[in-house]
């Protein structure tokens, strides 16, 4: 356990959902956690009791990458957890494939609404067509000439993520063709109790998290993690973003709830202590900034600070966040007047501090 996770406290200690199984957390509310194909291993998942129109059932909340094994433990979980009770309806937080994977899959095997931000409605739609020209994310020829012009030059490394064009649609099942739109601001009624939806931006393009008072719970999605910092990053399908101060700037719409709140997020295990997490990655954003003014004493592209954020070997998936949030670093100091940028004869983008 590293030091800012001993600041935070784990009512659970470390125990976790089984896969197949549903963890009971607060009344009304279950842990899933399904298997991820990736360094990141897992995704936590949610089981909300629920009563719409006078029908008792269940709202989900994420649904998993679309992959053979995790429909299986899905089945399971509907069999032995569900209490004879339909889904009533499917909740994604945003459009990353282990959190909207199998929602059309489970919308259509219960007859169940999707109900998102629509922003990332459409980004989930748009990207999951089979068409891998049409694919989107970081992958495929766009996205090997966004990393190239950002000083990524291993050949392997290139074709790699060329080859990789398909990498959305494998993972995220058909969308449905209509969805009810999450906004800000948002009350939602579940099981009798209000949740309020929280948005933020940065790591997807309009991320929901819920928030019940009632329970003192708060599901964050992706926006707050208890072990990793939620990945930020500039891709290719928007390369002049600056998606870093939109994150940070997020992070303070949790200001206003309970200390006491269990924090329920998509990776790592339930927690309480969410304004010490909050605290602790503007000081991690803080700290890496200022890394990254020191090493651009001299013009960096964004390869050249990848191993200035991230110390560890990193393989090929890990590798494109990195990039990518090495450009938000970048791109955030770039954008606020502390460095400038330059296109080199080679093509590639270097930055420099002012």
């Amino acid at each position: 356990m590293n030091p800012n996770e001993k600041r935070l406290e784990y009512p659970l200690g470390d125990t976790l959902a089984q896969p197949g199984a549903a963890l009971e957390l607060a009344d009304g509310v279950r842990w899933i956690r399904m298997p991820l194909p990736f360094a990141l291993d897992h995704i936590n998942l949610w089981l909300l009791r629920d009563e719409i129109d006078g029908r008792e059932g269940w709202t989900i909340v994420d649904c998993g990458v679309s992959r053979p094994e995790v429909q299986a433990l899905w089945e399971r979980i509907f069999a032995e957890a569900l209490e004879g009770l339909p889904v009533l309806r499917v909740i994604v937080t945003h459009m990353h494939p282990d959190h909207v994977g199998l929602a059309g899959w489970i919308c259509e095997r219960w007859d169940a609404p999707l109900w998102m931000s629509m922003t990332d409605y459409f980004v989930a739609r748009h990207w999951s067509q089979p068409d891998p020209a049409d694919a989107g994310g970081a992958t495929g020829e766009p996205a090997v000439r966004h990393f190239a012009a950002h000083g990524l030059q291993d050949p392997e490394a290139l074709d790699q993520i060329r080859q990789r064009a398909s990498y959305y649609p494998n993972l995220v099942g058909p969308v449905p063709a209509s969805f009810r739109r999450l906004m800000h601001g948002d009350t939602l009624t579940i099981g009798g109790r209000p949740w309020q939806v929280i948005v933020g931006y940065g790591h997807a393009p309009e991320h929901v998290s819920l928030s019940c008072d009632a329970l003192r719970v708060l599901i964050s999605g992706d926006m707050v993690l208890p072990r990793i910092s939620t990945n930020v990053s500039v891709f290719n399908f928007e390369p002049e973003a600056d998606p870093l101060p939109l994150y940070l700037k997020s992070l303070d719409r949790y200001a206003d709830l309970p200390q006491d709140t269990l924090v329920l997020p998509s990776h790592g295990k339930p927690f309480r202590g969410l304004h010490e997490r909050i605290r602790q990655q503007h000081e991690h954003h803080a700290e890496r900034l200022a890394e990254v003014v020191e090493a651009c004493a001299t013009p960096k592209s964004a390869a050249e600070i990848v191993p200035v954020l991230f110390r560890r070997q990193l393989d090929l998936h890990q590798l494109t966040f990195a990039m990518g949030e090495a450009l938000a670093h970048l791109h955030a100091l770039y954008f606020d007047g502390k460095l400038r940028r330059s296109q080199g004869d080679d093509g590639i983008y270097r930055f420099q501090t002012v």
